[in-house]
């Protein structure tokens, strides 16, 4: 069995079909996205492209938001479009477990199995992701939320896979990052044209969608960087 994993799409429809056309080519046996959907400029046509698909789904922090109005002007313009949807979206589970061959037991969150907000990243210490993933009984966790694609295995054995944003990626280069899961871990990325995309999103009438989403599609932020303001959060 081998599963394609995506995240973090923020509705960003062309990055998604990319990756959608690259897995159409592969030998894949299911879909699984963990998490922040439907805010952003496509919000109810990516909402339908993962249902189409028939990917198996984990609610994510921007789409809780969205649905709560947190997410501010582009959740709520978001909200709107998502019509009927938004029952959907609410419904989502925190977490689904898989069975894949060669990994284990995947444990699929957006964060973690009881919160979709808590951050860590690829050099979080281990005995610090120990304490947050405590509950954790499988091989492998699978999240997202961060944006920096990673493979790691903690000193305890439990290995924890972030296939990176398909929408927004923090890895200083363009393109839409996701992963292959089975019967080993393969890191992805699909190149689409984001010029032509960003061009696209601004005929959308999206609110903030320059400052939310488009400066870090023409500018990816540095990995780094990135990796370091998020354990400064962490520890504050």
């Amino acid at each position: 069995m081998r599963v394609a994993a995506i995240s973090d799409i923020h509705g960003n429809l062309p990055a998604l079909e990319a990756v959608l056309a690259d897995i159409e080519r592969e030998s894949i046996d299911g879909i699984v996205v963990v998490g922040d959907i439907v805010s952003g400029p496509w919000p109810a046509e990516v909402f339908d492209r993962v249902k189409e698909v028939g990917a198996l789904v984990v609610r994510g922090n921007a789409d809780r938001l969205t649905l709560d109005g947190g997410e501010g002007a582009i959740g709520e313009w978001s909200a709107q479009r998502l019509g009927d949807r938004r029952e959907t979206v609410a419904a989502w589970p925190l977490t689904v477990e898989l069975a894949i061959e060669g990994l284990g037991n995947v444990l699929a969150c957006h964060a973690t199995p009881t919160s979709d907000e808590p951050i860590y990243t690829r050099v979080t210490p281990d005995e610090d992701l120990a304490e947050v993933l405590a509950a954790v009984d499988a091989d492998v966790v699978l999240c997202g939320h961060t944006h920096i694609q990673y493979d790691r295995r903690l000193s305890s054995g439990l290995r924890i896979v972030n296939p990176g944003s398909v929408g927004m990626p923090y890895e200083g280069r363009r393109g839409a990052f996701w992963a292959v899961l089975g019967p080993d871990v393969e890191l992805r990325c699909t190149e689409y044209d984001v010029e032509a995309a960003v061009v696209a999103m601004r005929g959308r009438g999206a609110p903030d969608v320059e400052a939310q989403l488009i400066r870090y599609l023409l500018e990816p932020p540095d990995p780094v960087a990135t990796t370091e303001y998020f354990e400064s959060l962490r520890a504050a």
